[in-house]
């Protein structure tokens, strides 16, 4: 079979760059391993997140995805399930690192509210002994679980796009890609592994120094009727985003975060909580690092994580119904990787934890550069 592009991975980048290629009149097939995406793009908040990312081009790629979502969700049946992000500052530290923010351009559309304003639009939260809170507008949640195998679906039945499910890509030499099943033809071809580091073109990602990244998630049972009025996130998250990290500000706050929450750091905590279309809450993360990880979550880790989720909402009940992990590639220098073996293939991956936010930008960008 013969089409013009074929994208290895049906994770949210491969799936941004199908997108991306049908949009353009292309005639695209997909090739994933498994039989369903069960990896990384499934097992996150589906949190996009613009505010707070990396300033230049991550910045622009998570204002082109959110948009890109915006547009296409209604159409592939996805439901937007929150909108928004709330930022809390419980230290002073955390609230120059916040007043900062607001005076860069990433800032715009963004308010920064007393705790008494923050608590008159959202109850849930707790303000008592805050700083300041940033209120974020232009943050999406979408449920990645079922937006995911969605966005495929829609991809087929709206754009013709043709999948195949459980059939390892073995070897791509652009045009001809060798499967487990068969042979394809393809003019380009894209591969999007995600946390396959050692597979497709490992010698071009050695170089790189790339590492796999864990994290910790949950979900939480609240009280009946609590609703959360947007994402949250606080202090540790000031010291994790580059759109925050990177100011001059963040020195201070990250030396007294040193002393107070010594272990969280050690963890690669900060919390981030959002809310499904139940009630539930996922509740996250941690990041553990190195060349193999251990499938074993820890009860210490979940333990922090709660306690600041109990420190930031007001809970009387968070009964935890699901833990879990998950595993992206990462590297302490780039964001994302393009890679070009040939004219006609590219590998990319996105190696920061962000393609629910950055994926749709980033596949303009491969093909506008193409």
């Amino acid at each position: 079979m013969t089409v013009d592009v074929l994208v290895v991975g049906a994770g949210i980048v491969g799936l941004a760059h199908a997108y991306e290629a049908a949009r353009r009149g292309l005639k695209v097939m997909v090739l994933e391993r498994d039989a369903a995406c069960i990896g990384a793009s499934i097992r996150n908040f589906g949190f996009v997140t613009v505010t707070g990312q990396q300033a230049g081009a991550s910045w622009a790629r998570a204002r082109r995805s959110r948009e890109v979502w915006a547009e296409l969700a209604p159409q592939a049946g996805i439901d937007l399930v929150h909108r928004g992000l709330w930022l809390t500052a419980q230290r002073p530290e955390a609230r120059s690192v916040l007043e900062a923010f607001m005076a860069t351009e990433m800032a715009q559309g963004c308010e920064l509210l007393s705790p008494a304003a923050a608590a008159a639009r959202f109850a849930g939260l707790r303000t008592e002994d805050l700083q300041a809170v940033l209120y974020s507008p232009h943050e999406l949640r979408v449920e990645s679980r079922s937006a995911i195998p969605r966005l495929a679906a829609w991809l087929a039945e709206a754009h013709g796009v043709r999948f195949r499910f459980g059939e390892a890509v073995l070897s791509v030499a652009t045009p001809e890609v060798q499967t487990s099943r068969g042979v394809y033809r393809a003019e380009r071809v894209i591969v999007c592994g995600g946390a396959e580091l050692n597979g497709l073109f490992a010698p071009l990602w050695q170089p790189h120094e790339l590492r796999l990244c864990q994290l910790q998630m949950l979900r939480v049972r609240p009280q009946a009727g609590f609703r959360l009025e947007g994402s949250v996130m606080g202090d540790l998250s000031l010291v994790r985003y580059e759109g925050y990290a990177a100011l001059p500000e963040a020195q201070a706050l990250r030396e007294r975060l040193q002393a107070e929450e010594g272990a969280s750091l050690a963890h690669g905590i900060h919390l981030i909580v959002v809310q499904s279309a139940d009630g539930s809450l996922v509740v996250g993360d941690s990041h553990h690092y190195g060349p193999v990880l251990p499938p074993f979550a820890l009860e210490e880790v979940d333990a922090l994580i709660l306690r600041h989720l109990r420190a930031a909402l007001r809970l009387s009940e968070a009964t935890v119904t699901e833990r879990w992990v998950g595993t992206y590639p990462s590297s302490s220098r780039e964001p994302c990787l393009v890679l070009a073996p040939d004219d006609a293939t590219r590998a990319v991956t996105v190696t920061s934890g962000t393609g629910a936010s950055t994926a749709f930008g980033l596949a303009e960008e491969v093909f506008a550069a193409w």
